[in-house]
């Protein structure tokens, strides 16, 4: 199965460090952060589980949650949970699903169906495509993913900087230019005409083209 921008995400049963969840009911009508990872215990992980949980205040500020996901049980998430707090200098406090009969893995299009049914015995260059971060938004549709190289550790300050795009163009109908962060001029959509677009913002704009049109972000006035 592959998934794409949109999809919705089925509703799944699984096991956490923090016991067991039904993901639709877990989930709520917030946005979310899945993110995986191939195997416990492992270097660039356990960095990346950590600045996630420095990050965790900033994600439930935007009515975010997170919750990661590994091809491994349960008993070996609580091992490697002190590792993270070490390596992150602050408690772990989102959820890590266990993954050990890679269905999940599967299912989000991270591990093809002839992988197997069990994590036992796979290392991390087994899955090495179990490196994903999914932003899903209130609706359980797919509105970001990402995949990464193995050796190569994520960015989850760009994470939350998608989360402040994806938020602030469902709320204002507008889109983000490159490299945009909050309080940034935003773009008027291609989708506007000039007719549509001279009623909603009748102070105008600053064109650089036909059709590209900015606005100042709409949170700052």
């Amino acid at each position: 199965m592959t998934v794409r921008i949109n999809d919705i995400v089925p509703d799944f049963k699984a096991e956490t460090t923090d016991g067991p969840i039904d993901f639709y009911d877990w989930a709520g009508n917030g946005w979310i952060v899945l993110f995986s990872h191939p195997k416990d215990f492992t270097p660039v992980c356990t960095t990346e589980l950590g600045r996630l949980a420095q990050l965790f205040p900033e994600f439930t500020a935007r009515n975010c949650k997170i919750i990661g996901l590994s091809v491994d049980t349960v008993a070996d998430h609580l091992r490697w949970k002190p590792d993270i707090e070490k390596v992150a200098g602050v408690p772990l406090p989102y959820p890590l699903i266990a993954d050990q009969d890679l269905r999940l893995a599967k299912s989000l299009g991270m591990l093809p169906a002839d992988a197997g049914a069990t994590s036992k015995e796979r290392t991390e260059t087994n899955n090495a495509t179990v490196r994903s971060v999914f932003v899903i938004g209130p609706d359980k549709r797919i509105r970001m993913m990402q995949t990464y190289p193995m050796n190569t550790g994520r960015n989850f300050d760009e994470t939350l900087r998608v989360l402040d795009a994806l938020q602030l163009s469902e709320k204002h109908d507008v889109a983000t230019p490159v490299d945009w962060r909050r309080g940034d001029d935003v773009i008027i959509p291609h989708s506007l005409t000039e007719d549509e677009a001279k009623r909603r913002y009748p102070n105008g704009w600053r064109a650089v083209t036909p059709y590209l049109r900015y606005i100042a972000d709409p949170t700052e006035s």
